[in-house]
């Protein structure tokens, strides 16, 4: 692999025995899908770059995390992301190097991330800001699988609507992006459970 740097050599190194094999094949995927990507340590973990944050590794205590800068525009055809915020770096745990999925499709992820920044890198400002005022109108509106969920749960119903702006948009966000029927089916069951409990979309990382 060209491009690594002696830093993250010495992350994998000082980490945990179940970790170390996990954090190099992750470290591999992402050299393979782009022998172009760059390494960094970026919030003390390592990262990859190729025109901007592509993904990051992280290891802790009882798993090892994978995260991609821009999941929340990403495909999902494996459902890795289910129920972990797509925009977090912690979007997908592994506790053993047997749960993690085979090259073939991490590096078909890593390829889609990279293209995002690239398509991106490409963009002209102005287009981009007008892409993102009508993603920002369209979502704001509630599907109607929402609405109907929400009618027959008055405690999601009242956090629902007691949400700020962006809690709200948080939610319609996570389910209307879902790729599948069965995903957004999922998505919908969980967000009704969550928001039954009082939580906003990212309850799990607000204290992280």
């Amino acid at each position: 692999m060209k491009n690594t740097i002696p830093e993250v050599d010495a992350y994998i190194e000082k980490s945990a025995d179940f970790a170390k094999p996990i954090l190099e094949k992750l470290r591999k995927v992402f050299h393979k899908a782009d022998p172009n990507i760059q390494e960094v340590i970026k919030w003390s973990v390592p990262h990859f770059e190729h025109d901007g944050l592509v993904g990051g590794i992280a290891a802790f205590k009882k798993h090892v995390s994978l995260g991609f800068w821009k999941s929340k525009e990403m495909d999902d055809p494996h459902d890795l992301f289910d129920g972990d915020p797509k925009a977090s770096m912690c979007a997908v745990k592994f506790s053993d190097v047997k749960d993690v999925p085979s090259e073939k499709v991490l590096v078909a992820y890593v390829k889609q991330a990279v293209k995002l920044n690239v398509d991106k890198s490409k963009t002209p400002k102005s287009t981009a800001k007008k892409t993102a005022k009508k993603k920002v109108a369209k979502k704001i509106t509630v599907p109607a699988d929402l609405k109907a969920a929400l009618t027959k749960n008055k405690k999601a119903q009242a956090t629902f609507d007691g949400f700020s702006y962006t809690n709200r948009k948080e939610y319609v966000e996570w389910i209307t992006e879902a790729k599948r029927d069965a995903t957004r089916e999922k998505r919908l069951k969980q967000a009704i459970e969550w928001m039954a409990e009082g939580k906003s979309r990212n309850w799990k990382y607000q204290n992280c």
